[in-house]
């Protein structure tokens, strides 16, 4: 996206402009004005802003386009935030202007005159007008579309009729509009200088593959900035009917299990431990286990299991398009994830020195254990050779968890492709080990039980250190039951995941990356849930 050098001046009310609506972008004088603190003090309070954590400098605009159909004309804009830090984030925000005194009082952005007419320029995701020229323009997109603004229309998009439309809400990176009770378009705030991998990857399982446990692709929205580069700015897919993500889920049941403990007696000292990372199948599993936890459980993981398999059987089954072709471990992905890893690493363990203070119990003893075995903890990251590995690398999910996951009639559809959040749009987009999507979810699992015991602790009568060791052995059987079904599924498929020494390697080096990754947000957020990332970090460490 070119860059604008010139800082915007501050003016004072009242705002009066003698261009139309469809000109008012053209005046220079507007600019200033828009671009001013007023818009600096509406942008950091909305939930989509990501750097509340640095100090915002000023606003440039870096980019503007229109979004209309016939006559009726909005504008989108590209706004590049730059802060004290040096370094600056690129959002997309559409505005629209409105002169009811009492609609979107909580949007409203700027107060102005246009013409005369007073009234606010507000952000225009919330008129029920703009929601529905989106709609209309890519119901009716045509292939090959050459213009600036480009809509695109999949194959399943048949619907013929706009009837409704009503923003999702409680979403924290973006902003979901759903038309017709059937469809959801998410418009991307945080935008890169590239095809959004979410677009990518929706497209790909939903149009070529044909994985029918995903959100199925229904069209986009992408703009070319002055040099040229392609921006995705909206996704649209069916909305899947749902009961809930399966993080919740997924508590729901494991509170229940909790609550077996004391309902069936359970002596959890004399309950047998998996080992770790070994196959089981619900056969496999000792009596006392199934005693305590049930079928249910373990059967969904299992079909978790089976799913995520077939995400990465459809991902790992492309021979044409080069972008999700398989490829090997080579010498250039060593140093991308080395340098990578030790950064975060680095930056990690500034966080637990500058943060101990805020600690007590276990979560203080692991944090002291994770300091004193860093040298430990950092040759695992860097003394191998990635190339010795032989696995193959494909594009991945790479933010999986099961908060990530829907749960509708006992099955499971994986949404979000767009990768971790602190990684750059280029390493989104890095062919992985698909066991690092898996070992995502496995530290997702024992989020879930933790935050259990946090939720629900006062309704047992264990311990919480008790239910800590009851956490961790359910922790162990429930990695063993996925593996035992994704392992198979994925090796029936023929895709190369490598032999169990090197699954096991990988998986434990993923999980101490993900754990890793963890602790930071842990420690500047919530404290008290730092012990579940330092207890994975141990965990993997003593092994």
């Amino acid at each position: 996206m070119a860059k604008k050098e010139t800082k915007p001046t501050k003016l004072q009310p009242p705002y009066n402009f003698n261009n139309k609506w469809e000109e008012l972008l053209e005046n220079e004088a507007f600019i200033k004005v828009f671009l001013s603190d007023v818009l600096e003090k509406y942008i950091v309070k909305q939930r989509w802003y990501g750097g509340k954590s640095s100090k915002l400098k000023y606003i440039e605009l870096s980019e503007y386009f229109r979004l209309q159909n016939n006559e009726e004309v909005y504008y989108g804009l590209i706004l590049e935030v730059n802060f004290y830090e040096a370094f600056f984030q690129h959002y997309f925000l559409p505005i629209a202007f409105v002169s009811d005194e009492s609609f979107a009082k909580d949007d409203r952005i700027l107060p102005i005159s246009i013409q005369d007419q007073e009234g606010f320029i507000i952000d225009a995701v919330n008129l029920d007008a703009f929601r529905r020229v989106v709609f209309e323009r890519i119901r009716t997109a045509v292939p090959n579309d050459t213009t600036r603004v480009q809509y695109y229309k999949s194959h399943l998009f048949t619907e013929q009729v706009y009837e409704s439309s009503r923003c999702m809400g409680l979403e924290q990176s973006n902003t979901s509009i759903i038309y017709n009770d059937k469809y959801v378009l998410k418009f991307f705030r945080r935008i890169y200088a590239d095809r959004n991998p979410d677009y990518e990857m929706s497209r790909f399982l939903s149009e070529k593959k044909e994985f029918k446990n995903t959100p199925g692709y229904l069209g986009s929205i992408q703009i070319k900035d002055h040099e040229n580069v392609n921006i995705t700015i909206g996704l649209m897919q069916e909305l899947v009917p749902n009961d809930g993500d399966a993080f919740e889920y997924f508590k729901n049941e494991i509170h229940k299990v909790f609550h077996n403990i004391d309902d069936k007696k359970i002596n959890i000292k004399t309950l047998p431990l998996a080992e770790r990372f070994e196959r089981l199948g619900i056969t496999d599993i000792p009596p006392q286990i199934i005693d305590w936890v049930g079928l249910n459980l373990f059967m969904k993981v299992q079909k978790l299991a089976m799913r995520t398999a077939e995400m990465h059987i459809a991902l790992g089954s492309e021979f044409e398009d080069t972008a999700f072709t398989p490829t090997r471990f080579n010498g250039d992905y060593t140093v991308w994830s080395k340098n990578r890893l030790l950064y975060q690493f680095q930056n990690r363990l500034n966080s637990v020195e500058n943060n101990l203070h805020k600690l007590d119990g276990l979560a203080l003893e692991l944090a002291n254990e994770f300091l004193e075995k860093k040298n430990e903890v950092r040759k695992r990251f860097v003394n191998f050779d990635w190339t010795k590995l032989k696995g193959e690398r494909l594009r991945v999910h790479g933010d999986y968890h099961l908060g990530q996951v829907l749960v509708k009639d006992d099955d499971f559809y994986i949404l979000d492709f767009e990768g971790e959040p602190e990684s750059t749009i280029r390493d989104r987009k890095v062919k992985q080990p698909p066991l690092k999507d898996v070992a995502g979810l496995f530290r997702s699992f024992h989020y879930a039980i933790y935050a259990t015991i946090f939720n629900n602790g006062d309704s047992y009568s264990l311990s919480q250190e008790e239910l800590f060791e009851a956490g961790e052995i359910l922790y162990r059987y429930l990695k063993s039951v996925f593996l035992g079904t994704y392992v198979v599924e994925i090796q029936n498929a023929n895709i190369n995941i490598g032999y169990q020494q090197e699954r096991v390697f990988l998986l434990k080096y993923a999980m101490l990356e993900k754990a890793v990754y963890e602790l930071g947000y842990e420690l500047n957020s919530r404290p008290r849930w730092a012990v579940i990332p330092l207890k994975g970090i141990s965990n993997i460490i003593n092994d």
